[in-house]
């Protein structure tokens, strides 16, 4: 990632946000821990109110589309939820992810998405990413991400808010 990201809030833009684990380890290998990340990406979102549009939870990392939030930026979204990850992950898993310095890479990948043909672009990306890596035959396969609601209109684990 860039040493300097120039982060634009304010805007009503979403934004695809990309976050990894630290040392892109598999540390969300588990379905237990994907369960676990996506039971807290939605507290977050009830908490500060932002809307979520797309996700996708890897092995080793993370892929949003959300709303800006009303009253805090998506930086401070994406502390709050990494903290409470590290956490709650911490306390679950002792000993092995303990040991770690951190659970997650310190910065994020932020890119405003402004058009009906981005935020396709960017849902169909995310959607696909389990696909690529080989993690499943098709995207309707991996329950840790939005597919299935844009594919049949269910929300699976955690509600979406369509834009």
């Amino acid at each position: 990632m860039p040493k300097r990201l120039t982060r634009i809030y304010g805007q009503s833009h979403l934004h695809f946000i990309t976050f990894s684990c630290y040392r892109r380890m598999p540390l969300l290998g588990s379905g237990d821990s994907r369960d676990l990340f996506t039971k807290l990406l939605d507290q977050v979102r009830n908490r500060f109110q932002f809307a979520l549009v797309g996700y996708v939870v890897m092995p080793e990392h993370v892929h949003l589309l959300i709303g800006e939030p009303a009253t805090h930026s998506p930086s401070v979204v994406l502390q709050m939820l990494k903290q409470e990850t590290s956490r709650q992950m911490r306390l679950q898993h002792g000993a092995a992810i303990s040991e770690l310095p951190q659970f997650w890479e310190r910065r994020f990948y932020d890119f405003n998405v402004w058009s009906q043909k981005k935020k396709v672009e960017k849902l169909t990306y995310m959607h696909t990413n389990p696909v690529k890596r080989g993690l499943v035959v098709d995207p309707r396969e991996w329950p840790w991400s939005s597919f299935v609601f844009y594919l049949r209109g269910e929300h699976g684990g955690i509600r979406i808010d369509p834009v």
